[in-house]
């Protein structure tokens, strides 16, 4: 699955606009609260996004997974842009939350889309069977996964498991992680290579995130191999002359600059959303 402008597959741009971790201290644009994280979901919309990787934040701004304050924030998101942007929550754990946590808040949402770390969720033999039981529901429900893998190792155990009928979709979408948060040098576009290789699986829905100030030179480097791309707070809070941004819709916005200037076209959150429902 190639992008570009000549006829082939639209490139989708997901903003990943707070993650897990980072506070008003990293940036006071951090979206946290649900008309906070609506406000930005809008204004990245108008900059080019095509979908929104949401976490949701207790009262004291740490971390949450939460049946009702995901509900709070997809209500306030649909009533500033109704469904204009694919709405993806995380399960992310965090090292505080089981795997049966991270599967249960996913169950009573019901969200329209879901990303999954395969570390977390499956990370043995002994726990693939209640990972396809999961799956397995996620399909039955239309709820769309992106699986996270953070290694070309873990991208090969997930073909593996593609192979073995525990991961029940033909093409799922997948996450390729460059680069760790704190990590000495930011992600460049090299660190998507060893995702690409030769001996690699193919998966035909991929996207990619950086850590780090290259986030843009990454983007251009997953779209011209086919790949979207997600890019955001959550990852980097920094411009590519070393600034820092104003908020996520500058993220975005200069994102979709560099991509019409490689001659991408980007896609709709339509057309990524009908491409994920055909899975």
């Amino acid at each position: 699955m190639m992008a570009s402008a000549q006829g082939r597959v639209p490139v989708a741009i997901a903003v990943a606009p707070n993650g897990a971790r980072r506070t008003k201290a990293d940036h006071p644009a951090l979206p946290l609260t649900a008309p906070d994280l609506a406000r930005t979901a809008a204004e990245c919309l108008d900059a080019g996004a095509a979908m929104i990787h949401l976490h949701v934040r207790d009262a004291a701004g740490r971390h949450l997974l939460d049946a009702d304050a995901y509900r709070a924030a997809l209500a306030a998101i649909k009533t500033l842009i109704d469904d204009r942007l694919v709405v993806q929550i995380t399960s992310e754990s965090v090292g505080q939350y089981s795997a049966e946590e991270q599967m249960a808040v996913v169950r009573a949402v019901r969200p329209e889309a879901v990303s999954l770390a395969l570390r977390e969720l499956a990370p043995t033999a002994e726990s693939e069977r209640r990972f396809a039981e999961f799956l397995a529901w996620l399909k039955r429900e239309r709820v769309a996964p992106q699986i996270i893998v953070y290694s070309p190792e873990e991208a090969m155990r997930l073909a593996d498991l593609a192979q073995r009928g525990i991961v029940p979709w033909t093409n799922v979408p997948v996450l390729f992680v460059l680069g760790r948060q704190g990590a000495p040098a930011p992600a460049c576009p090299a660190d998507l290579e060893p995702f690409l290789a030769p001996r690699m699986p193919r998966f035909g829905d991929w996207m990619m995130c950086a850590f780090g100030l290259d986030e843009g030179a990454c983007a251009v480097a997953a779209a011209k191999a086919g790949g979207s791309v997600r890019v955001g707070f959550e990852n980097n809070l920094w411009r590519a002359a070393g600034e820092l941004a104003a908020d996520n819709a500058a993220q975005v916005h200069a994102t979709a600059r560099l991509l019409r200037a490689a001659d991408v076209t980007l896609a709709s959150a339509a057309q990524l959303r009908d491409r994920w429902a055909a899975n």
